[in-house]
């Protein structure tokens, strides 16, 4: 069985596999830091209430000052709750989308490459050759790489949310989720499909974007490497003859 290119190197699948393997042993030590994340971001912010008492003492310049301010929230506050919930395992809620996400990249990579051979197949049937390609298509590609990626992975990113903010442990159970399985039937049951593509336009925007022109650059930075590798050694080859 062919492992390699023959110089060193591994080939196409081998380095899917590699980046695949990575990105779990990085969503298993980093999963803590996103819960906490998670937790801050999505924490409710509760104003302080006054005790009846002292109502009548404060003019209304501190009352709308003492309702404006929220009671504070930081690391410590999130990390403690994370633990008081769930114990240590809390810090690895959502673990099971996060790790099935690490295959964005992959989905991404193959549909850019799929796309693009079909393009030069087709250029080189109509005789243009691979150089008919430009930057835009380039970019046109990378983005709707990334597009499939997202709207295949996008679903997982909103249950990992949604088992990683705080739990509703008392009164409506319709967002206590006992884990991932449990987390996508109550969502399709009580909130529909559409939930979980909520917010996509904006990740669409900001990741498809840096995608594309990601694409985009790394083929003309490759196009210029063998344009002036090429110019070099024809140069060596008059410069000899």
């Amino acid at each position: 069985m062919k492992v390699g290119n023959g110089d060193g190197s591994v080939g196409m699948v081998s380095s899917l596999v590699v980046a695949a393997l990575s990105g779990c042993v990085n969503v298993l030590l980093t999963n803590p830091i996103w819960v906490v994340v998670t937790r801050m971001q999505t924490h409710t912010k509760i104003a302080k209430k006054s005790q009846p008492g002292q109502m009548q003492s404060i003019t209304p310049g501190e009352a709308i000052l003492t309702a404006a301010e929220p009671p504070p929230y930081g690391t410590v506050h999130a990390v403690q709750e994370v633990y008081d919930e769930a114990g240590v395992s809390g810090f690895w809620k959502g673990l099971l989308p996060t790790l099935i996400m690490v295959s964005n990249p992959s989905i991404q990579f193959m549909l850019y490459e799929t796309m693009l051979k079909k393009l030069k197949k087709r250029r080189a049937s109509s005789k243009q050759g691979s150089n008919g390609i430009t930057a835009l298509e380039i970019f046109l590609l990378g983005a709707l790489a990334k597009l499939g990626a997202t709207i295949v992975t996008y679903p997982l990113l909103v249950v990992k949310s949604r088992l990683q903010a705080k739990q509703v442990t008392t009164g409506d159970k319709r967002h206590h989720y006992k884990g991932t399985l449990d987390a996508i039937l109550k969502m399709i049951r009580y909130e529909g499909f559409n939930r979980f593509y909520k917010g996509m336009s904006t990740k669409i925007v900001q990741s498809v974007l840096a995608a594309a022109v990601l694409f985009m650059v790394k083929e003309e930075l490759v196009r210029g490497a063998r344009f002036l590798l090429t110019s070099s050694a024809t140069k060596k080859v008059k410069s000899k003859s």
